[in-house]
């Protein structure tokens, strides 16, 4: 899966917020100064040829709707980093966060007791 460019991620977290729009509506609700409406079509087509967005037909235009769900697209993200930073191994991205205190040995110890109980 394609990673996401800050603009990109922007655009789909729109759309995982508010479920299916026209760029119309995208745009609507975007704060001023608003793009230009081709800047953001051109932005949603390129999201869609990614394989992240699809459409359907709706009057003259189209409603685009986000077909990798924000779970889907963070799990993928943390699977690359870790197997670019971390050479696969997810005890060595875990030790680095408890290292450098992101997570405490507490915290980590109430999850595996909650992933236990799951």
């Amino acid at each position: 899966m394609k990673r996401l460019s800050k603009k990109e991620e922007i655009i789909m977290e729109w759309f995982w917020q508010n479920g299916a729009m026209t760029v119309g509506e995208l745009r609507e609700r975007m704060p001023d100064p608003k793009p230009h409406v081709n800047t953001i079509s051109t932005q949603v087509r390129l999201l869609e040829s990614n394989g992240f967005l699809g459409h359907e037909k709706e009057g003259m235009g189209y409603r685009y709707r986000a077909i990798i769900g924000r779970d889907e697209y963070s799990n993928n993200s943390i699977g690359r980093i870790v197997s670019h930073c971390f050479e696969n191994s997810y005890i060595d991205a875990v030790s680095a966060l408890v290292k450098d205190d992101k997570i405490t040995v507490d915290e980590l110890k109430a999850l595996i007791e909650r992933i236990e109980k799951e």
